[in-house]
């Protein structure tokens, strides 16, 4: 879902882009070659000539597939990307990790954040293979960087929301226990697809993990109260919180790549 919004971004912003995925788009703002990311050899043949790559293809979360299926999909796609990326020259690319690496989300015996809000030096404790697989990928950025000096982004999306899901929203704002697993997050879609562009365009960051989320909760509860009703024995607050902020820092996002998201809930909902 979130790779058309990147392309969409990068095609406004006067890129020459090239999609690639496993089927044809809905609609076609770019040229795209179908391939198959698990082979290497296909994915040397689509990344020919490219300057950078933002790779956002996976299998998205855990459940939609078999557990050894989702891992092997995201790890070797990821890792082929990259290979492809180091083996061509290619100096910068980004690829999406997840809040999920955190453990929460996904988590067989439930667990809650050691602090809030989240930053990215927070144990990643996943139970699952998603989150693993993003662990997984996110090292292999580590190494490609050791190995070739390339620049690699990995952004630790939040809930991403496209602009027609915002109507959605009053269905579950004033129930705390809907979207605890995630803390209660999202980020607009437009949002993060402006954080990959900035991401390409940045220069020295090696390999770093980024948090990425909106500002505010998805919720019309104040965030200490929505602590206190569904996570009680977190004691460790890192930010006065004194309305509706996020559970999930994005500062380092934004020192980093100059960032800052613009879509909120409230104002897409005319509240």
């Amino acid at each position: 879902m979130l790779g058309r919004w990147v392309v969409r971004h990068f095609v406004e912003q006067g890129y020459e882009v090239l999609s690639v995925d496993n089927r044809q788009p809905e609609e076609a703002l770019c040229p795209t070659l179908v391939i198959d990311l698990e082979d290497l050899g296909q994915t040397y043949g689509a990344l020919a000539g490219a300057d950078a790559v933002v790779h956002m293809a996976a299998i998205p979360r855990a459940g939609m597939t078999s557990p050894e299926v989702t891992f092997r999909n995201n790890v070797m796609s990821t890792y082929n990307v990259l290979e492809a990326a180091a083996g061509l020259g290619i100096r910068k690319a980004v690829i999406a990790s997840s809040e999920s690496s955190y453990g929460i989300c996904f988590a067989v015996h439930p667990i809650g954040p050691q602090y809030v809000p989240m930053d990215e030096a927070h144990p990643q404790l996943p139970q699952d293979s998603y989150g693993l697989s993003k662990i997984v990928n996110e090292a292999t950025a580590d190494m490609f960087h050791r190995r070739t000096g390339m620049q690699v982004v990995s952004l630790r999306l939040g809930n991403v929301i496209p602009p027609e899901w915002y109507e959605r929203f009053p269905s579950f704002i004033h129930n705390p226990e809907e979207r605890e697993r995630i803390l209660w997050s999202y980020i607009d879609t437009r949002d993060a697809a402006e954080a990959c562009r900035l991401a390409i365009e940045a220069e020295g960051l090696g390999s770093v993990a980024l948090n990425l989320a909106s500002d505010e909760t998805s919720m019309d509860i104040t965030s200490r109260e929505l602590m206190a009703a569904r996570y009680p024995g977190v004691t460790d607050f890192r930010a006065p919180l004194e309305g509706h902020e996020s559970l999930l820092s994005s500062e380092k996002a934004k020192q980093l790549l100059g960032w800052q998201p613009k879509h909120y809930w409230r104002e897409q909902l005319g509240r």
